[in-house]
């Protein structure tokens, strides 16, 4: 096998650590000695030992002359575990391939550089494109500061959510719905407004068959706290937290009762008096969400988009036509006066569920 056929065995390696390692990347490497990989190993967790290291565990003393493909730069400095660049450099590895540099200011070329200062072949770029999918989230984080964020709705073909009286169970199929529980496995948030949480008291925790995921943070959208203390969201055995968002003004005693409740109520700057969404995700990422799913409903989606934070989207379409023009649109809000200002999305996908279409893309460059 080619080192790109390597890579690829050491990013679905890295895949098995998504919703489980934030706010590090998902990193996977093999060791391959001869034509053989006689060393496999991923980021399991934060604070855990780095995929380097376990791959070159895993290969023992076959690391010695061996090759090194790992998904991510090694790093070079000493974070909650020591540099990988000393345990590769010290194992022996004659080779490292690499797919991405490591996008964190602050260190990028760092590791790469090192090895190579001590006689250790480095390759860089192979499979670069599918690494840099793989850790949109990490990267957009940690070069910007704020989240990753995905808008995902489930629509009919007309491009209604729901239908004039709220109903909207179930606009899509089961497969479709078990997909998004793997989105939110892999994301650090999901966030609605207050109204998708007063009309569809949903749960908003991470369900996979057969499996254990990860429940992302909750975070609900709700200027004046209206949303009761009884809402399911606080009332669930789960280890994430639920986040209030709410304005300077919120009232005190609705403050305290949420609280109360097991919520953490967080003041945010407002504009307009709305939640000022560009705001908010400085404060999100600085609080550690390094990725976020915006679910709804209208409002939140359209002031979404209308504020430039949405990153990508994923857009579920079932094979139904509600016909009207009184159920409830993917956005609410105004919209652009011409076709001309419209948001144009890149590098578009398209992923069949049973009877239901996906289409998922970018808003900004990659």
């Amino acid at each position: 096998m080619d080192d790109h056929s390597y890579m690829k065995q050491a990013l679905d390696l890295a895949e098995k650590g998504r919703g489980w390692t934030s706010p590090n990347p998902m990193v996977g490497a093999l060791v391959v000695k001869d034509g053989r990989i006689v060393g496999r190993g991923y980021h399991r967790r934060a604070g855990a030992s780095h995929a380097e290291v376990n791959a070159i565990d895993d290969a023992g003393a076959c690391a010695r002359g061996a090759t090194l493909y790992v998904t991510l730069e090694p790093c070079n400095h000493v974070g909650r575990t020591p540099p990988c660049t000393r345990k590769i450099n010290e194992t022996g590895i004659r080779r490292v391939v690499v797919a991405m540099r490591d996008p964190n200011p602050g260190v990028q070329g760092g590791g790469n550089g090192y090895l190579r200062a001590r006689g250790i072949e480095v390759t860089t770029g192979i499979c670069e494109k599918r690494a840099r999918t793989l850790n949109e989230g990490f990267i957009t984080w940690i070069t910007t500061g704020r989240p990753f964020v995905i808008v995902k709705c489930a629509a009919t073909l007309d491009g209604r959510i729901a239908t004039r009286t709220g109903d909207s169970r179930w606009v899509t199929g089961p497969a479709a719905r078990r997909f998004v529980h793997h989105i939110r496995h892999g994301v650090d948030g999901i966030m609605v407004g207050a109204q998708t949480v007063k009309k569809d008291d949903p749960s908003l925790t991470t369900r996979l068959d057969g499996e254990t995921g990860a429940d992302p943070t909750r975070i609900i959208l709700d200027t004046h706290l209206s949303v009761s203390p009884t809402a399911r969201m606080l009332h669930q055995a789960s280890d994430a937290p639920t986040w209030m968002v709410c304005g300077p003004d919120a009232p005190a005693d609705r403050r305290a009762a949420l609280e109360n409740a097991g919520a953490q109520v967080i003041t945010a700057s407002l504009k307009t008096d709305r939640i000022d969404l560009p705001a908010l995700m400085k404060l999100l990422g600085a609080m550690g969400i390094t990725s976020l799913l915006i679910e709804g409903g209208g409002s939140v989606i359209g002031s979404a988009f209308a504020s430039d934070i949405v990153d990508k989207v994923c857009f579920f379409y079932a094979p139904k036509i509600l016909g009207g023009d009184d159920g409830v649109p993917i956005c609410r809000g105004a919209g652009p006066e011409s076709m001309q200002q419209s948001i144009p999305v890149h590098d578009l996908s398209v992923f069949r569920f049973d009877a239901d279409v996906m289409l998922q893309g970018y808003l900004k460059p990659r």
